[in-house]
């Protein structure tokens, strides 16, 4: 589970950050192009079902924004969260099988053993390293959400004001030095790729962000509910602890 939570570096964005909105097209030409862009891309990741919206999200206007808005808190939403799911399922998988060499504290304690399930794996590391990855994990989340820079060179437009869903801000605006200065592709492959390979590779992002979520999902329940998921029965170990619950073994409140 530490190694899954530490690989959400790719992933971060959520809600508390909305700042005064840059100069776009008309609430209109905006709010037209995002419904259409997400028909079609939605048609793009399941030809066979389309686009497909119930309970109308999409025309609503959450904490009283507009439905452009919305919609790209939405798209962000789901392709950082297909982000987190891809991380946790690999790392569930490797977890499951190998442990780092190297001791885990300054004290020679070693990484929880291959004995233990992921989640076992979790309890089992000490207060201080928990706080430290949801901390650092936090960071990351809150720096995305400052959209640094808006409105010079290096500036990123938010989400939910015209910005590019998904797309994690680089590190260009810090005043300091920085080993690298993106997350996303540090090493810069995506430089000079077409656009039609970059729409084909973040559909397939999506498409697999959403098995990914199903996976991870699968491998829990089937821990915790005998018979949940029959094909991996006798595959995962039962887990007994509360997955939802990451501090219950250090702290509980109530009886």
């Amino acid at each position: 589970m530490k190694s899954s939570i530490l690989s959400l570096l790719l992933l971060l964005p959520s809600v508390f950050s909305f700042l005064p909105t840059p100069s776009t097209p008309t609430l209109s030409t905006s709010l037209s192009s995002a419904q259409s862009s997400l028909e079609s891309d939605a048609k793009k990741l399941n030809p066979l079902l389309g686009y497909f919206d119930p309970l109308s999200l999409t025309s609503s206007a959450m904490w009283g924004q507009d439905s452009a808005a919305t919609i790209g808190f939405l798209r962000h939403a789901e392709i950082k969260h297909g982000r987190v799911a891809m991380a946790a399922f690999v790392g569930y998988c490797v977890q499951s099988n190998f442990v780092f060499p190297w001791k885990e504290t300054l004290s020679g304690s070693p990484h929880p053993g291959t004995d233990l399930s992921p989640p076992e794996q979790w309890d089992a590391i000490p207060l201080g390293a928990k706080i430290q990855i949801i901390l650092f994990v936090g960071f990351l989340e809150f720096y995305s959400e400052l959209t640094p820079g808006e409105g010079s060179d290096v500036g990123l437009p938010h989400y939910m004001r015209g910005g590019v869903p998904g797309k994690y801000p680089d590190f260009n605006g810090v005043p300091h030095w920085m080993p690298f200065q993106t997350l996303y592709d540090p090493f810069k492959y995506s430089t000079g790729m077409p656009e039609a390979t970059k729409e084909r590779r973040l559909l397939a992002e999506v498409n697999n962000g959403r098995l990914a979520m199903l996976g991870i999902t699968g491998f829990l329940a089937a821990q915790k509910v005998e018979g949940a998921v029959p094909a991996l029965k006798g595959i995962v170990k039962h887990y007994d602890g509360e997955v939802m619950a990451p501090f219950a073994p250090n702290w509980h409140f109530g009886a």
